[in-house]
């Protein structure tokens, strides 16, 4: 493969990278600047950089939003309001000098499990970010499912009760909010020790993770009785967590008994890639958008 540039943008910080074909080169991260302009600016110099340290083909890049691969243009709103609503793929393109590929970010971390992770070998996939909400990313024969609208794999807008999203109930932030709203005089916890007095019995601590998982649950075996995908894969900082798979397991097990003609049981598996996620899955996106050039 030949070596690409590769960017990912974040409200916090853009990273960078070179791929050599078998790992990142050159990874480091620069702070997110304020404005378009110094945006432009920064991801222009950082390319110039790659091209004197390899001769890159091209630019893949991982994105906040809404991407739509046929215009070049970033839909929605991200934690970074200028990338949005322009052309902007063709406007870097024309200041790199190269071919660009632009992906979303979620997108990109599916790719990056399908392609060397926790995915490996599979055709199909549905990946689940679990972190303040739940996105994902459908993959359909090694590509992604945008949908008509590009809101493929938004799952958390898929309602868990008839008044709750699958994001509201589904996500540890969420817990913590409704578990001090439960202990106002307690001092405040972080999702660690949610799990923690969980685990301890402490009654308010284990209904919500228990809401957690049954939320969880119900949407993946929706997911795996309408898409049929071979394995689901988490991703998010909840991933870590080695009570998480154990715990959605077993509520999907006792729907599996609800539903006695439910014979396929999920594929539950943590992804494998957390930073390098977005800009392993951007090369992987640049391979498909552009195959001869790689």
């Amino acid at each position: 493969m030949q070596p690409l540039g590769l960017v990912d943008i974040g409200g916090t910080t853009i990273k960078f990278a070179i791929w050599d074909g078998k790992g990142l080169q050159q990874h480091h991260a620069v702070a997110t600047p304020k404005t378009r302009d110094d945006f432009f600016d920064l991801l222009t110099v950082e390319v110039e950089t790659m091209k004197t340290q390899a001769p890159i083909v091209g630019v893949g890049i991982s994105s906040p939003g809404a991407v739509d691969k046929k215009t070049g243009i970033v839909g929605g709103a991200s934690a970074v309001p200028y990338i949005h609503h322009f052309e902007i793929q063709q406007a870097l393109e024309q200041r790199f000098g190269l071919p660009v590929s632009m992906e979303n970010d979620a997108n990109c971390a599916a790719l990056a499990e399908l392609d060397s992770g926790a995915g490996t070998g599979a055709d199909s996939l549905a990946f689940f970010v679990v972190g303040t909400g739940v996105g994902g990313a459908l993959i359909v024969n090694h590509r992604i499912w945008h949908g008509a609208h590009l809101f493929g794999g938004e799952f958390g807008f898929a309602m868990a009760t008839e008044t709750r999203t699958v994001s509201e109930l589904g996500t540890v932030p969420n817990a913590l909010r409704r578990y001090q709203a439960a202990n106002p005089d307690a001092a405040p916890i972080d999702g660690k020790r949610l799990f923690e007095l969980a685990a301890a019995g402490e009654i308010t601590a284990a209904a919500e993770v228990q809401t957690i998982y049954r939320t969880l649950a119900t949407a993946i075996y929706d997911i795996q009785y309408s898409f049929d995908p071979e394995k689901i894969v988490i991703g998010g900082g909840v991933s870590n967590n080695p009570a998480l798979i154990p715990g959605i397991d077993a509520e999907i097990e006792k729907i599996r008994q609800q539903v006695k003609i439910a014979s396929i049981k999920p594929e539950v598996v943590p992804c494998v890639y957390t930073d390098e996620a977005n800009l392993r899955g951007a090369a992987v996106d640049f391979s498909q958008t552009y195959p001869k050039l790689v």
